[in-house]
């Protein structure tokens, strides 16, 4: 696989050279996110080192799904600094998507393609040669213990089969960094075992930086080298699962995230449109 990645780099379509610190993966300083009124992200200061697992934590509507939104492009913050390998999502989208692979907590697979099809159109999109792609594809399925299953359609996969292959496809491209958003949702134990283990390998054969949101704290404790805990839009606890539980006093990671979070059920949170709509709600009560 090392030789792959080297032809990547070599054609141009891989990650580039880092221009910033070159033990961190991200740096985030005082990072704010709002909409208009409503404050989503408040003050987020964290870094990643580069070849870590790094688990972000938190309740449901925290603010987990808006600063990846800004680490992947896909947001622009209202202030605050933010990079990526080195380089600004906001300023170097291209440089920045380059960098990364991620699975989103949705589905994103066309499930009316079959499984190598979807690999070879995301290939195309990133741009890898052909002769390259074929062989990134075969080392990927195989990896991921699709290959025999690589020329049926994706809807008749099961939830297992679709996360291992959406990683697989996140993958492809060489990234140096993968963002995994619940990636087990749903999935039956063994599954979950089984998709932790392909991720670990990677992280540990390839040296690939993993960066995690889950809601099943034994995948967090068990996988993850360090942890921030984010709560109302502001981090409330980071460090090693040593150091939340003494900070705590808890015996487990669960006791100590429900301690730093509190006990109430908190709602799914809020996408953009539905925060426009609150804000016009709140406009027309004045």
């Amino acid at each position: 696989m090392d030789r792959l990645a080297g032809a990547i780099e070599r054609d141009g379509t891989g990650p580039l050279k880092n221009e910033g610190r070159k033990d961190l993966m991200i740096r985030v300083t005082n990072l704010v996110k709002k909409y208009g009124p409503i404050t989503a992200v408040r003050d987020v200061s964290f870094e990643v080192k580069a070849g870590e697992i790094f688990a972000f934590l938190g309740p449901n509507g925290a603010g987990k799904t808006t600063t990846i939104k800004i680490l992947t492009t896909l947001l622009r913050p209202t202030s605050g600094e933010v990079e990526v390998d080195g380089f600004n999502p906001s300023n170097n989208q291209s440089e920045v998507r380059k960098r990364f692979g991620i699975v989103f907590q949705d589905p994103s697979l066309d499930d009316q393609l079959t499984a190598y099809e979807n690999m070879d159109l995301h290939g195309a999109l990133y741009s890898v040669p052909k002769k390259l792609r074929r062989a990134r594809i075969e080392e990927l399925l195989n990896l991921f213990q699709l290959w025999d299953r690589r020329a049926d359609l994706v809807k008749n996969f099961s939830g297992g089969m679709r996360r291992r292959l959406e990683i697989a496809r996140c993958m492809l491209h060489t990234p140096k960094i993968i963002f995994l958003d619940e990636p087990t949702l749903g999935l039956d134990p063994q599954t979950r075992n089984q998709l932790w283990t392909h991720i670990r390998r990677l992280n540990e054969e390839q040296g690939i930086t993993v960066f995690l949101t889950t809601h099943y704290m034994d995948e967090a404790e068990r996988m993850a080298k360090r942890i921030a805990i984010i709560d109302h839009g502001a981090i409330v606890a980071q460090g090693t699962l040593t150091e939340l539980k003494e900070k705590t006093g808890a015996d487990s990671l669960e006791a100590a995230f429900l301690q730093l979070t509190g006990f109430s059920i908190r709602e799914e949170e809020t996408g953009q449109v539905e925060r426009m709509r609150q804000m016009a709600r709140m406009f027309r009560r004045r």
